[in-house]
């Protein structure tokens, strides 16, 4: 089913689309928002302006039609502060339903703020934490605190930017005595409540709604890596929103116009914005705020499945929700899951193997494995080039309760499980810092082998080893079928997991082995081995011929040479004379 969402706030009217799947969980596929203001000089028991109800008017329809659009089967609306306190609010009502069909519900202000730290738990992924979400709207301010997902306190206060701007601001910029006069009051409507919600505790502070969205945008602009795609879930410390306090109180209207990260559509809200959000963020004694583009209207959403469904089947498979949005991710892309598990699986045996190597943490497990499920994704646009389109998938794939950071990283590792290795100049690759292009470099050699593990789709290792031989390291595969393509595969790509451990690496499969033996024929390199045509080798010795195609292309040397041994001779009897495989005996690679 499809459902619509829409808030009918003070400040601003917000919908959005989300198609609701079998599994209960959704996706939003279409969002409007438009900046009305209904509540300017409308609160505080006044009635709501022609003009403002004429705007909402037009803008609802217009909802209506787009929502029509795309044949939904329920519209859900809620209207907030502005029509809960305005003396012709039911009047309103009557017209929005009238003009629309639309059917808006009033909500409480401890309902509203229910519903927007569902969105938030949701959006940034504390399920298991908890947190405080803040949210500051045009009318009012909601903070709650609670573990996951269930709200535990929660309370709604007459701060909202416009009735703060109206009141206390009479001159840009404002005056200090102004200023102080605005935190006065702050402190006396939250000030006992913020204490007690520090002295309860909490894991991290979330900061949801428009306003704390631009103000972040402000204290990030001087990364040139920031953006609107890239704020969410970002961590915007203090001390960056105490500067931005301090601009903004600082400039006129014409001068905050031209502040990077500013909407020029917030430019008169912003002091106010910001006074409330520094002040809130003192009481709490908070060192960062997260943001979430994730609010009212998508709680909506969340709690309509809820009460439909009693549970979102989606959300009890997968209960975190980085997990959940890799999974979302990779089926609205068609992946192949027994594939795609398969990898996963293969390289975090390799990532755990070596732990004692690399040194990386669970964290950068983590990132492999959903890295591992993601890496073909981009087969969905198209098979040629498909890793550069994994790349873009993910990073623009709206996955939740990931920092940009991590999805950059996630992004990369997919891509570099084949073709070219890490470059400094690459895209995204240059702007990491060195360390954890570190970590992109590792985490792709594992999964770049791991896939040549599965080269066939098949799901031939079943398991594996891998045993430091002091010299070198052998890689012990158990099958259940023909793993010899997976084996030509593994030797055409081993060469960034052997600078990871530090040396060649040998592959054996258990009851016959495919040793490379050095001192004889050249390890067969990939450019050797498959041209652009894919060649098939000849009747010849394949290192043989591998080596001739080299000649052709221009490559000066081979560096290892990989024979076949028969399953009768010992694991380690290399000084044996060993059974040559014949050309037709090595299966070329497949296309997919």
């Amino acid at each position: 089913m499809r459902l619509a969402a829409i808030d009918i706030g003070t400040n601003s009217l917000h919908m959005i689309v989300a198609r609701v799947r079998p599994d209960f969980s959704f996706e939003v596929v279409d969002r409007e928002k438009e900046m009305v203001r209904l509540g300017a000089g409308g609160l505080d028991g006044r009635a709501l302006t022609t003009e403002a109800m004429h705007a909402a008017l037009q803008v609802l329809s217009k909802f209506n039609r787009l929502a029509q659009s795309h044949g939904v089967d329920k519209i859900v609306a809620v209207a907030t502060s502005a029509v809960r306190e305005a003396e012709n609010g039911g009047e309103f009502l009557r017209a929005v339903t009238n003009r629309t069909g639309i059917h808006p519900r009033v909500i409480t202000g401890v309902e509203e703020a229910r519903l927007i730290h569902l969105a938030a738990a949701y959006g940034v992924g504390v399920s298991g934490e908890v947190a405080v979400a803040v949210d500051i709207g045009g009318g009012s301010v909601e903070i709650t605190r609670g573990k996951g997902p269930t709200m535990s306190v929660g309370r709604s206060f007459k701060l909202g930017v416009i009735r703060m701007t109206e009141r206390f601001v009479k001159s840009d910029p404002i005056s200090p005595r102004d200023e102080r006069k605005l935190v006065r009051h702050l402190e006396s409507q939250f000030g006992g409540y913020l204490k007690q919600l520090t002295r309860d505790g909490f894991a991290r502070v979330v900061g949801t709604s428009g306003t704390i969205l631009s103000l972040g945008a402000i204290a990030a602009s001087d990364d040139e890596r920031a953006s609107q795609a890239t704020m969410r879930n970002r961590r915007i410390s203090a001390k960056q929103l105490r500067g931005v306090r301090k601009l903004l109180t600082s400039l006129d209207l014409q001068a905050r116009l031209r502040v990077p990260g500013l909407d020029p559509r917030r430019a008169d809200l912003a002091v106010t914005g910001a006074i409330v959000l520094d002040t809130i963020l003192r009481r709490l004694r908070a060192n960062e705020i997260t943001l979430c583009d994730l609010s009212l209207r998508e709680g909506l959403v969340l709690d309509y499945i809820a009460r439909h469904r009693k549970a979102i089947t989606q959300a009890d498979r997968y209960p975190d929700v980085r997990r959940r949005s890799v999974i979302e991710l990779a089926e609205r892309c068609n992946y192949r899951a027994e594939h795609a598990q398969q990898i996963a699986r293969l390289a975090l045996t390799l990532f755990d193997r070596t732990r004692s190597v690399h040194g990386l943490t669970n964290k950068e497990r983590e990132w492999l494995e959903f890295a591992a499920l993601l890496h073909d994704v981009g087969v969905h646009i198209s098979y040629e080039r498909h890793h550069k389109h994994s790349y873009y998938l993910i990073k623009n794939g709206d996955l939740r309760g990931f920092d940009p950071d991590e999805v950059e990283t996630l992004a990369l590792v997919a891509r570099y499980h084949r073709r070219a290795t890490p470059v400094r100049d690459h895209e995204g690759y240059r702007e990491l810092p060195r360390k954890r292009r570190q970590v992109v470099r590792t985490l792709a050699a594992m999964l770049r082998l791991a896939e040549s593990l599965d080269r066939s789709h098949a799901q031939a290792v079943t398991s594996l080893e891998l045993h430091d031989r002091g010299k070198d390291a052998l890689l012990v595969l158990q099958t259940a079928t023909d793993a010899e393509l997976e084996v030509w595969a593994a030797a055409r790509q081993a060469a960034p997991f052997e600078r990871v451990i530090g040396k060649p690496l040998r592959v054996e499969v258990s009851g016959q082995s495919y040793v490379e033996q050095p001192g004889k024929k050249a390890r067969v390199l990939r450019q050797a081995v498959r041209g652009r045509r894919h060649r098939r080798l000849r009747k010849d010795h394949p290192a043989g011929a591998a080596r001739q195609v080299a000649e052709r292309r221009g490559i000066p040397r081979l560096r290892h040479g990989m024979e076949l041994v028969r399953a009768g001779q010992g694991r380690y009897q290399e000084r044996k004379k060993e059974k040559r495989a014949h050309a037709d005996d090595l299966q070329p690679a497949a296309r997919h």
